[in-house]
């Protein structure tokens, strides 16, 4: 087994705690044991959610301290650079290049929050403005809106964890993480970061575990927000169960992207080689379909084939590596059986991807049709299927044609082709000349449809996290 520089326990009521049960966590590449995670028992959940519940009610720290608490995780996490990429390396299968991306990420997600915490504010009512206000006053107060609970995905264990709780505090509210059981280790060493900044006991629990732990949280009634970031069907089943209370749900994705005829392709094909296979294509919004004007049609599929035949697979903990493994063997074989059999339908494969047990070398598809597996559902690995238009309204239809809208790129110098994407492509985030995997951590992220609803980015989920208070006052 590897050496943990973080054992990942429980935490709550600001301690660390052991538990009678546990689960194995594995090393991606090698697919060997790793390390163990603590699984909680029914009383330690009951007990982290009371704690929190408590925490609410005593009331949350000034916004001025949030922020400090927050500003000060920075230069923690940044202290804590070599532990993270070891657990990302190991746990998420993560080459240098994307730990370190969380790293710096996870700091900038920190700051912001810290911003949106010293700028969360209401807003003063115009009662002058209404028959009968003269000699009123009034004005709305963001509150809190209680314990949070956050689930994680095990394709960003460092930043978006950090999405869910540092705006979860920065708008005053307890949060419990439920983490993925792929990288527990990651987000346990995040909240060791913060707990040493000195989020008060209460405001910051982590409990490990699978679907019956989020179960189990979410029964109790005091949890009144629930922020989810995983595939569409468990996003579906939380929502059923969380009632009235308040969510925010970032799903599953069928991301594209469009190269029009007169887009740059020297700009363009090196964020597309980029966008379809880092993390090994293990991004909600990597480039799955790329949409090509037929007249560059043969000369893209040449350079994105050079681009991610010239990418290195393999072991993470290799400064050469571009390419780690898929997060299980079980996930690559997945993605093997879905290209072996996009071609035996009759699909191309100019760039045929390998397995060798959790890694998958990197697989350009072309004559897809939409009945595909690798077209009409989430792959989730380093596979792109390039399918050429000959009009712009054609790429529009394919696009639109998804039940997700998480995001699209476009490619173009044509703003009448900008404008006609504004108004079609049915999509939460549309970028123009960038990929669909274009974020900056300041901006609204969320989407449409099957891909959920709700926004991450720490401005906006700070207000998802409060509710308005009315106060009006008879002068």
């Amino acid at each position: 087994m590897s050496t943990l520089p973080f054992k990942p326990e429980l935490f709550f009521g600001g301690a660390w705690h052991a538990s009678a049960t546990s689960a194995a966590v594995f090393d991606k590449f090698s697919t060997e044991p790793a390390w163990s995670v603590a699984l909680p028992s029914a009383t330690q959940i009951a007990e982290a959610v009371s704690i929190a519940h408590a925490a609410h009610r005593a009331g949350a720290p000034t916004e001025h301290e949030r922020a400090r608490i927050l500003e000060r995780a920075i230069d923690i996490v940044a202290s804590r650079a070599d532990a993270f990429r070891l657990l990302m390396a190991v746990e998420a299968g993560f080459p240098s290049r994307d730990a370190d991306g969380e790293i710096s990420r996870c700091g900038e997600t920190l700051k912001l929050s810290a911003i949106a915490a010293r700028q969360l504010t209401g807003e003063t009512i115009p009662f002058g403005g209404a028959p009968g206000g003269a000699g009123r006053m009034g004005y709305t107060v963001p509150m809190p809106v209680g314990p949070v609970l956050a689930v994680t995905p095990f394709n960003s264990p460092l930043n978006t964890v950090t999405h869910k709780i540092a705006p979860a505090f920065a708008a005053g509210n307890p949060v419990i993480l439920k983490p993925s059981l792929h990288t527990p280790g990651t987000a346990a060493l995040l909240v060791q970061c913060l707990h040493e900044a000195g989020v008060p006991a209460g405001f910051l629990g982590l409990l490990h575990g699978g679907p019956d732990v989020v179960s189990a949280i979410i029964e109790d009634q005091r949890i009144r927000f629930i922020t989810f970031t995983g595939g569409t069907a468990a996003g579906a089943s939380i929502q059923s169960r969380a009632g009235l209370r308040r969510t925010s749900m970032e799903l599953g994705s069928i991301a594209s992207t469009i190269l029009c005829a007169d887009a740059d392709l020297k700009a363009a094909i090196p964020k597309v080689v980029a966008a379809s296979f880092r993390k090994a294509g293990q991004v909600c919004s990597s480039i799955q379909l790329l949409h090509v004007a037929r007249p560059l049609y043969e000369q893209v599929v040449d350079e994105i084939c050079a681009g991610g035949g010239a990418l290195s697979v393999g072991d993470p903990c290799l400064a050469a590596t571009d390419v780690g493994p898929l997060v299980s063997v079980a996930a690559a074989e997945r993605v093997e059986a879905w290209v072996n059999e996009a071609v035996a339908q009759g699909a191309r494969a100019p760039l045929a991807g390998k397995r060798d047990r959790a890694c998958y070398t990197p697989a350009v598809l072309t004559d897809v049709t939409v009945d595909m597996r690798v077209t009409c559902e989430e792959i989730f690995g380093p596979v792109v299927s390039i399918i050429p238009f000959d009009e712009f309204g054609e790429a529009i239809e394919r696009v639109n044609a998804s039940p997700y809208g998480l995001a699209c790129g476009v490619f173009t110098r044509d703003l009448g082709i900008v404008d006609r994407a504004v108004a079609g492509i049915d999509v939460g985030g549309l970028h123009i000349n960038e990929t669909s995997s274009s974020r900056l951590d300041l901006m609204p992220y969320g989407g449409v449809k099957a891909s959920g609803f709700g926004h991450e980015g720490p401005h906006y989920a700070v207000r998802e996290m409060t509710e308005d208070k009315l106060v009006t006052i008879r002068m």
